[in-house]
């Protein structure tokens, strides 16, 4: 069967990852986007952010046909960095969400979550607050549709341990 070339075009994604970062005593963070982001301005959600090609070029194929594996894991360490200035744990994935963001660019989303190790948060400019709270504590923030029960379900896999 030939390939359509509008096909070819409905396939690109932005790839983004979120990461749902804990404390113990079950305490999550959460920061409130700013007003200049083209997605959600103003909600409260994850830090995370976009895939970079710079994510893995710059390191060695970890195939010898120019392969890399873990180039989500590196991205997720960079924005967290960027964005809030924390070190985190082993990260696991929860789940996936697809979107359209208000410019017309699909999007596929990879939410993941992992304990807190180090740092101080300090924030980038894409967000301008941030909390640790409680899943009951994070009701009572207007969050990006969905996080509340990605917080919810973490909280609930996290107890189970």
């Amino acid at each position: 069967m030939p390939i359509d070339k509008q096909d070819l075009k409905n396939e690109l994604h932005r790839v983004v990852t979120t990461t749902l970062i804990y404390k113990p005593g079950f305490i999550y963070l959460i920061t409130k986007r700013a007003m200049h982001k083209i997605v959600m301005p103003g909600k409260w959600t994850l830090p995370g952010g976009g895939l970079h090609v710079s994510d893995y070029v710059n390191t060695p194929p970890s195939t010898s046909s120019n392969q890399w594996y873990g180039a989500l894991g590196n991205s997720i360490r960079r924005e967290i960095q960027e964005e809030v200035g924390l070190i985190i744990g082993k990260t696991e994935l929860l789940t996936d969400l697809t979107f359209i963001r208000p410019d017309g660019v699909p999007v596929i989303c990879f939410s993941y979550y992992a304990p807190y190790v180090s740092g101080e948060v300090k924030l980038d400019e894409d967000s301008v607050d941030f909390k640790w709270v409680t899943l009951e504590e994070a009701r009572s923030h207007d969050l990006i549709d969905g996080i509340w029960g990605e917080i919810a379900e973490v909280d609930k896999i996290l107890k189970s341990k």
